[in-house]
């Protein structure tokens, strides 16, 4: 896809099929968020996990509606897989770091034809349940900051028409 039309069709994704990415669509993903800069170039200080596992998505998708105080709601959307981006330390640098390697993989995505969306609701509802954390095998010392949910869905991504004056610019 050509990068302005897909930026200009990007969207969050919130339902989804069941159906995960397969391995060589992931792979691509996973190629996106290396080629994401860093602060610094202290590559070192972040950690993919590749979330597959039907029961711990559950687990998150709880503890996140936990979170948010709604136990009916399903902050995780049904995602088939989540990759968790997570840093050696929380701080500006690392949530600014972590956010652009999350969206190189939306993009890298939804550029393969998969949904996406951004998860920081879920990683932050992490936070609070360290038994779960445990279960990511992270390197010691690395939290989860953020997420993005892949999958198959029926939604269809097209150019939408966007006002291209919604951020306020002065030139100095």
């Amino acid at each position: 896809m050509k990068f302005t039309k897909l930026l200009k069709s990007r969207k969050s994704i919130r339902t989804y099929t069941g159906k995960p990415a397969d391995k060589k669509q992931v792979k691509k993903i996973i190629e996106a968020a290396e080629l994401a800069p860093v602060a610094r170039g202290l590559y070192e200080n972040y950690q993919l996990t590749i979330i597959n596992d039907p029961k711990l998505l559950k687990e998150i998708d709880q503890e996140a509606a936990m979170m948010f105080g709604d136990l009916e709601s399903h902050p995780l959307y049904g995602v088939p897989t989540l990759i968790l981006v997570s840093a050696k330390k929380q701080d500006e640098m690392a949530y600014a770091s972590a956010g652009i390697i999350a969206h190189n993989m939306v993009l890298a995505a939804e550029n393969k034809g998969l949904g996406a969306c951004y998860l920081f609701g879920a990683a932050a509802a992490l936070a609070a349940h360290p038994e779960t954390v445990m279960k990511l095998d992270l390197p010691a010392g690395f939290m989860p900051v953020c997420g993005v949910g892949i999958g198959e869905t029926e939604e269809e991504l097209t150019i939408r028409d966007q006002k291209l004056d919604r951020i306020g610019i002065n030139e100095i």
